[in-house]
């Protein structure tokens, strides 16, 4: 009888030692901090804004996608995909500073460099959304109930 109990704990024990245990793969702090990324985003630059304006808003940004990134490094998630938009953000976010400065020296609210550079640095901030989700949501390798 001790033998079957003993047989019976070590296959309980057995059976819980795969994935199917593990912590939620979906990482819900990164998604949390997705979807308030999202939300500024889209809260960001209405139509009756000037670009300059919308620069200001797209300011209050940095400071979420750059804790969004971290939990990805956090996580050990990064590729190719995720710095190649990273990247990009930075590059939109450059223009879109030389271009601001533009605009004031030219005392142009309105300057037509600064709302294109300002349109391409929302379309940045959305490509990142978009990597930083598919990293997020990406199943781990295998079906998730291997052995640990």
């Amino acid at each position: 009888m001790r033998a079957l109990a003993a047989l019976a704990a070590c296959a309980a024990l057995v059976a819980g030692c795969g994935n199917d245990t593990a912590p939620d793969w979906g990482y819900p702090e990164l998604a949390k901090t997705l979807r308030s990324l999202s939300r500024d985003l889209d809260a960001a630059c209405e139509r009756t804004e000037t670009p300059e304006s919308c620069a200001e808003d797209l300011d209050r940004l940095t400071a979420p996608a750059e804790r969004a990134f971290d939990q990805v490094l956090d996580h050990k998630l990064l590729d190719a995909g995720t710095v190649a938009a990273m990247n990009g953000l930075d590059r939109a976010r450059e223009l879109r500073i030389a271009a601001a400065a533009e605009a004031r020296t030219r005392q142009d609210p309105q300057y037509l460099p600064l709302a294109r550079a300002v349109a391409a640095e929302k379309l940045a901030y959305q490509r990142l959304l978009a990597e930083l989700e598919r990293l997020r949501t990406a199943p781990p390798p295998g079906d998730g109930t291997d052995p640990v």
